[in-house]
C-alpha cells in the first residue's frame, strides 16, 4: 500500500517551460540482497523541479536507492529510468552530492580545482578552453558562496564549505536531476540550513529535480514536496503531512510511533530500530527525527 500526493508548486524549467517527462521513473522495481527485501513493486514518478526525500532507518534501503539510480545497483526485478536514460546511462545529466567528507590536513587541491572537477574532470588531458572553463567555476563559486576560499586548500575548509564546493560541483553543466546521499550529515545547523537553501535554489531556478537522501527531515521541511519513506521491506510515498503521520509510520513499523509538531518541528517517538538516535533541539529542547545514519550495500 502507498499514500501517493504532493504540494502544488510552480516549476520554472529552463526557459520558463515545464519539461513534461518523468526526471525518475520506477517501475515494478524491487531490490532483494539474498532473502532480505528491502522493497518490492515501486511504481514512482519523480517530476521535474519537484523536491523529493528518501527516509527511513537504518539498513533500509535509502542509499541503495540513489545507487540504483546512479547504476551501481540492479534492481532484482522492474526498470529504472533518469533522465530519460536507464539508470546509469545519464552521463552529465546527474548531478551528485556525497556525504560530508573531509580531506588530509595536506591536500594541495584547492577549492576551485575541487569545483573544476565538476566543469571538466570528465574530460581526458589538457584543458583546452581555459579561460572559459575558469570562468565557469568562477561563477560556481559565486553562487555558492565559496569565492572568499577559491584559492584555499581543501584540507583547510570547514565540512560546511566543501559542502558548498560539493554542490557547486555537482551543479556544474546544469543537470537535470540532482541526487543527494545525506548531504547535511555531520554540519551543523547553520550549515545545514545553507546548504539545503542552495540546492532548493538550484531546483527552482532550472527544474531540476531533487533527490535528497537524509535521516532528518527537518532542515529541508521548508522545500519537500514528497516523501518516499523506506522500512521493513515497505514503502509510503506522499506529501511530508501524508507520511510523516502516527498513522503511517506506525503501520510500516508494526508498532505505536507517535508523531507530532513542536515549533514547526517535526517530533517523531517510539521508533523501534536500536540504531535510531533521538537528540534534542538546542533551542526547543524537542525530541527530533534523526533516524540513525545507514551503511549499505
Amino acid at each position: 500500500m502507498t499514500v501517493d500526493g504532493g504540494r502544488a508548486r510552480g516549476i520554472a524549467g529552463p526557459g520558463g517551460t515545464r519539461p513534461s517527462a518523468s526526471a525518475v521513473a520506477l517501475r515494478g522495481a524491487s531490490l532483494a540482497f539474498g532473502p532480505r527485501t528491502l522493497w518490492s513493486g515501486l511504481d514512482l514518478d519523480i517530476r521535474p523541479g519537484e523536491f523529493f526525500a528518501v527516509l527511513g532507518p537504518n539498513g533500509s534501503g535509502k542509499t541503495s536507492f540513489l545507487k540504483v539510480l546512479l547504476g551501481l545497483l540492479k534492481l532484482t526485478s522492474g526498470s529504472a529510468t533518469i533522465a530519460g536514460h536507464p539508470a546509469g546511462a545519464a552521463g552529465r545529466d546527474i548531478g551528485y552530492i556525497p556525504q560530508q567528507k573531509g580531506f588530509a590536513s595536506d591536500a594541495s587541491l584547492r577549492a576551485r580545482d575541487l569545483v573544476g572537477l565538476g566543469v571538466d574532470g570528465h574530460r581526458w588531458g589538457l584543458r583546452l578552453a581555459r579561460r572559459r572553463a575558469d570562468n565557469e567555476i568562477d561563477s560556481l563559486l559565486e553562487r555558492v558562496g565559496a569565492s572568499a576560499y577559491a584559492k584555499v586548500p581543501v584540507g583547510q575548509l570547514s565540512g560546511g564549505e566543501l559542502q558548498r564546493l560539493r554542490v557547486a560541483q555537482a551543479i556544474a553543466g546544469g543537470p537535470s536531476v540532482l541526487l543527494c546521499d545525506e548531504p547535511l550529515l555531520a554540519l551543523d545547523l547553520n550549515h545545514q540550513q545553507a546548504v539545503s537553501a542552495l540546492i532548493d535554489r538550484q531546483r527552482s531556478e532550472t527544474g531540476a529535480a531533487v533527490v535528497f537522501v537524509t535521516h532528518e527531515i527537518n532542515p529541508i521541511l521548508d522545500y519537500v514536496d514528497r516523501i518516499l519513506y523506506l522500512a521493513q521491506g515497505q514503502f509510503r510515498i506522499g506529501s511530508p503531512e501524508e507520511v510523516m503521520t502516527t498513522e503511517v509510520l506506525s503501520d510500516l513499523y508494526g508498532s505505536n510511533v507517535e508523531v507530532s509538531r513542536v515549533n514547526g518541528r517535526i517530533v517523531v517517538l517510539g521508533l523501534p530500530d536500536a540504531t535510531t538516535h533521538l537528540h534534542h533541539d538546542h533551542v526547543h529542547s524537542a525530541l527530533a527525527l534523526d533516524q540513525g545514519v545507514e551503511e549499505e550495500a
